[in-house]
């Protein structure tokens, strides 16, 4: 145990976040540093409990107990080893992941719960610093081939454990550069980008290889990758985002979230000079209120948008757990994220309980307005409240609603052709046996594309125990950890 009386002498902390008006000028994460003492302060909370629910509460049943000991206690070499011996990429789930460990921790019972992501993403950023992330190249090859269909959290976990297993993997993506989501979908304030090249970079040594710009089933058919390789795994997503199919949706200035982001991201990356789909001088509304919707409002208020208004069909969540989410399962709680605080001291709004009705436009066919209504609670099937209609300006809109599931593109078109009955289940996603196989003989099934839309933990704990599964398929035996069954639902 870190400390006996850790929890009781000290109180939660986290790291302070810039100034708003100095961080919005930039790209840059918003946090500031954290001084190592008052890490090892936060690490000492940690009760070493007799159960701890963290695990539970983790996809990837991170030891967490064992590194905030380690990190008390100045052992961070050991901790950074203690930290991949359960997750491949504590850099990414530690600035992204929103802490279902956190919401399941045992102190957090009656008091605040131990600051577990802090200490991760301190734990991994040391690493780094200190040289003690290197290549883990396998000493056997098996000689034999796996496929690995998209590059987001996933298929990048499944590929680097595939690797070191001592296969020869090949991950192809459809965009200009690895990460999915990772890269396009999270804007550099959340994750600046470097974070993803150093551990590219790691797993080209270790022998990875990557292929972008190969929209797999149409460039490379489902036939001829099953013909090149002695495996694939499907982790392509759940990108088939949700629409709005209110009068005036084909308005020039009503945008898909995820046509509107990577855009952003692709100026930071200094590939435009300036992105087509800018929020400068508009009045922006996003519609959603989830984390893709915080996104849109600080890529917005960034780019110097004159007005940003963020819509949410759901009422205003409680700001404690209610009694109906008990420990320790993850709450729906009212959060106050960096673009949301940068949201309030730029005087924009969150309005809950409401839905849009219609996008108003002009002559030229640009949006310009949008009508709304107040709605009663979902239990009610979201009935408008008469008499609440009204009209708010609306230059660019984003629609961060979420995702249905997985594109029907050609790819999956041909295996489900092959597959016939049972390919996709009940949701639509692909379904996969409790060892991850698809209907289609050697073709395995990771993240979202199976599960659905869900969070990037759990993203890596599938793709690292499909892994564990190819590997099996492929040699008859493995020693690569399996994190959860196929058949798991999250408490998220």
């Amino acid at each position: 145990m870190a400390d006996p009386k850790g929890f009781l002498n000290h109180g939660r902390e986290l790291p302070a976040r810039r100034p708003v008006d100095v961080r919005i000028r930039d790209w840059r994460e918003v946090y500031e540093d954290f001084p190592a003492a008052k890490l090892t302060t936060q690490a000492s909370r940690c009760m070493d409990c007799g159960i701890p629910f963290c695990h539970n509460g983790c996809p990837l049943g991170n030891l967490i107990p064992e590194w905030n000991d380690l990190v008390y206690r100045d052992g961070w070499r050991e901790a950074a080893e203690r930290l991949h011996a359960t997750n491949n990429f504590p850099e990414f789930t530690g600035r992204l992941c929103p802490a279902p460990c956190e919401a399941a921790c045992v102190l957090g019972i009656n008091s605040d719960p131990v600051t577990i992501k802090r200490v991760e993403v301190e734990i991994i950023d040391r690493a780094f610093a200190e040289g003690w992330v290197t290549p883990q190249a396998p000493a056997v090859r098996s000689g034999r081939r796996v496929a690995v269909v998209g590059s987001g959290p996933a298929g990048l976990a499944a590929a680097q454990q595939l690797t070191r297993a001592g296969h020869d993997v090949v991950v192809f993506e459809r965009a200009d550069r690895i990460g999915g989501l990772l890269r396009y979908g999270i804007p550099e304030f959340k994750m600046e980008k470097r974070h993803i090249d150093r551990r590219l970079a790691q797993m080209r040594a270790e022998g990875t290889e990557f292929r972008t710009g190969v929209n797999v089933g149409v460039d490379v058919t489902a036939a001829q990758l099953r013909e090149e390789f002695d495996a694939v795994v499907l982790a392509g997503g759940a990108t088939q985002w949700r629409d709005l199919p209110v009068a005036g949706r084909e308005l020039n200035g009503v945008h898909q979230a995820m046509e509107y982001l990577p855009l952003a991201n692709k100026v930071q990356e200094g590939d435009l000079a300036d992105s087509p789909i800018s929020a400068a001088g508009k009045h922006v509304v996003v519609i959603g209120g989830g984390d893709t919707g915080a996104d849109c409002i600080g890529t917005a208020i960034r780019q110097g948008a004159a007005s940003v208004t963020q819509l949410e069909i759901m009422p205003r969540p409680p700001a404690s757990r209610p009694a109906g989410q008990p420990w320790p399962t993850f709450p729906i709680l009212f959060k106050m994220e960096s673009a949301h605080e940068e949201l309030a001291d730029k005087r924009g709004e969150r309005v809950y309980a409401v839905s849009t009705t219609e996008f108003v436009g002009d002559a030229d066919g640009n949006v310009r307005a949008l009508r709304l209504v107040e709605v009663e609670g979902p239990a009610s099937g979201f009935a408008p409240v008469p008499g609440t209609e009204r009209e708010i300006p609306a230059e660019l809109v984003t629609l961060a609603m979420g995702f249905t599931g997985p594109e029907k593109g050609p790819l999956l078109t041909d295996l489900a052709a092959e597959a016939g009955e049972g390919f996709y289940d009940a949701r639509g996603n692909v379904a996969r046996d409790k060892g991850y196989m698809s209907a289609v003989e050697g073709v395995f099934v990771a993240g979202d594309m199976g599960r659905g839309q869900s969070l990037i933990v759990w993203a890596i704990a599938e793709g690292r125990s499909a892994a564990s599964a190819v590997d099996r398929y492929l040699t008859g035996r493995t020693a690569l950890p399996v994190a959860i069954p196929p058949t798991a639902r999250p408490l998220v």
